[in-house]
């Protein structure tokens, strides 16, 4: 709980009731809350020109019971079928289960969840035990053109699993979980689509348990949504976690995979590598759903050391120093921390907050040194790998920032972020109740056009006036990095919906790959053409006709193949 000494907020903690809206849009655990410290309180009252009074009520919390009916439009004939398939108690047509695997985490689901708007659903969900009854729902499904979704974790930010067309929704995290097989020979794991993070990686820390295996091992992937996301959407949406820069993203951690679509199952090879034409891995990665259902993948997976995380943090006197050091960092082949993470100036002054190191020594003595507000960066994160390969890399990094003017600031803001990593979703909640949105948008630049990105994205987010856009790097190569915008404004939907808007169109304008690791979805659909180009987009055109030429795979936005695409003058 966080401590004030002034008024409080009466900050909601109370577990939300079964079957409401807001048991859909609260984010995790229903018993896991995360407010705002005070300091970031204040923060959000000076810009927001708000005062205690503002937070004494609370608007659309949700906390309505789901009571609305929407008919299952499926002939009784194909229910009858998918009973027939996976079980009477796998077949779900109440508006709470529909709902349930329609909406994500995307802005615009949860400001629809709070103002009781439900549209989109499928007539029916499924929840699968096996591949065999994902292939017999796919073959059937393409025979009696009824459109196809398929939720995993469920925390797509992009309207990923939105159920445009109606039909059915294949829910994985339910029975489809489970570990295949653990090959220590190879350093490899097999698992089904819908298996989470959590039971992912405690089955590879206990692989001695479960495994008989010699030693420990870990998957090496940690999106922010990693207690609540799945496998399957990590692979189909080329995800990302935050310990990416050394263990990579995932479809470098991907061996070999195997889909049911409308024309058959795809099964790759499993090889290290292999010279055998275009890699249908790759092909097949990034595809959303529109080709058809991921059931297996096998996964490279590491050895867990984590006694060789050796944490660190500075403080940068500018971006363009911070910018420097960590180009020279990636290039410099002796590695790169396993989570690197690199705040622009006002990022900085709201994450000393957050993290309670405003007001301690730390920041009395970054004072001292001349490390002012709205120009300092923080930079933190912590290594990864064998032991005299992190000690190596940790002196050298040591040096470049020293180079280039930085100060350290010890392991403890590297330590505190670690404590929260898992956690900060849980703050937009509570500033949701109070009318306050905090989003996210991302993308990839070289790093020879990241300043011009950086500073024309900074323009137009702080043109809207009491706009709060926080900025960081937490994806590096020696080539360019990804980066992560963090909004918070007051907004209602449709002023979110054209800001949005804006910030992708300013991506393509910048030259911005338009997402790094969030995926396409259906919310970014429009885009994409503008983004990859012409050319580039008729292959997805023509892959999509070939595994699906009767669009029933994910349809109605997803991947842009299906919408109409944004209007030209808005993004040249």
């Amino acid at each position: 709980m966080s401590k004030y000494k002034g008024f409080k907020p009466d900050w909601e903690n109370s577990e939300p009731a079964n079957h409401s809206y807001r048991s859909l849009f609260k984010w995790g655990n229903p018993t896991t809350f995360k407010q705002p410290n005070e300091g970031l309180y204040n923060v959000i009252k000076n810009t927001f020109h708000m005062t205690d009074d503002d937070f004494k009520v609370k608007k659309d919390e949700g906390n309505e019971v789901i009571d609305i009916e929407i008919p299952c439009r499926l002939e009784q004939k194909h229910i009858d079928y998918f009973i027939n398939t996976v079980g009477s108690d796998n077949v779900k047509t109440d508006v709470y289960h529909r709902l349930h695997v329609s909406y994500g985490q995307t802005m615009i689901d949860l400001l629809r969840l709070r103002h009781k708007k439900v549209e989109n659903i499928p007539d029916a969900v499924l929840q699968p035990s096996n591949k065999t009854q994902i292939e017999l729902i796919i073959s059937y499904c393409s025979k009696e053109k009824i459109p196809v979704y398929c939720k995993s974790g469920g925390s797509t930010v992009t309207r990923g699993m939105e159920a445009m067309k109606g039909g059915i929704t294949l829910d994985m995290a339910v029975n489809f979980n489970k570990v295949i097989e653990f090959n220590e020979t190879n350093q490899t794991i097999t698992v089904e689509s819908g298996i989470s993070g959590p039971l992912l990686e405690q089955a590879l820390n206990e692989a001695p348990e479960k495994f008989n295996a010699k030693r420990k091992y870990t998957c090496g992937h940690f999106p922010q949504s990693f207690e609540y996301s799945g496998v399957g959407g990590w692979v189909v949406t080329r995800g990302a976690g935050q310990n990416s820069s050394y263990y990579g993203k995932i479809e470098d951690m991907v061996v070999a995979q195997e889909y049911a679509t409308p024309v058959g199952v795809i099964k790759t090879g499993e090889f290290p590598r292999e010279a055998t034409g275009p890699d249908i891995d790759q092909i097949m990665m990034g595809s959303e759903g529109a080709f058809g259902i991921l059931t297996h993948v096998t996964l490279k997976v590491f050895r867990y050391m984590p006694k060789n995380h050796l944490y660190y943090s500075y403080v940068f006197p500018s971006w363009d120093n911070a910018q420097a050091a960590a180009r020279e960092i990636t290039q410099g082949e002796f590695g790169i921390p396993s989570v690197f993470r690199l705040s622009d100036p006002e990022e900085t002054d709201v994450m000393l907050k957050l993290y309670h190191v405003e007001g301690t020594v730390l920041d009395k003595f970054m004072s001292a040194r001349g490390f002012r507000e709205n120009e300092r960066c923080l930079f933190l994160g912590f290594t990864d790998g064998e032991q005299g390969f992190v000690r190596n890399m940790r002196r050298k990094m040591h040096k470049i920032c020293k180079k280039n003017g930085a100060m350290s600031l010890t392991g403890y803001p590297a330590k505190e972020w670690e404590k929260g990593r898992f956690k900060d979703p849980y703050m937009r909640d509570a500033l949701m109740d109070y009318g306050i949105l905090i989003d996210t948008m991302e993308c990839a630049v070289s790093w020879k056009t990241m300043p011009d990105v950086h500073r024309k994205m900074r323009e137009y987010c702080k043109a809207r006036k009491e706009t709060i856009c926080m900025t960081h790097m937490s994806h590096v190569y020696p080539q360019g990095a990804n980066l992560y915008f963090i909004f918070i404004a007051r907004m209602d939907t449709e002023e979110y919906l054209e800001y949005q808007k804006g910030i992708l169109d300013h991506f393509v304008k910048c030259g911005a790959a338009i997402s790094h690791h969030h995926g396409i979805g259906k919310a970014f659909g429009p885009w994409l053409e503008h983004s990859i180009g012409e050319n580039n987009m008729a292959v997805i055109h023509a892959l999509k006709n070939h595994f699906d030429k009767d669009n029933i795979m994910n349809p109605g936005g997803t991947l842009g193949l299906d919408v109409e695409k944004r209007e030209k003058n808005k993004v040249i």
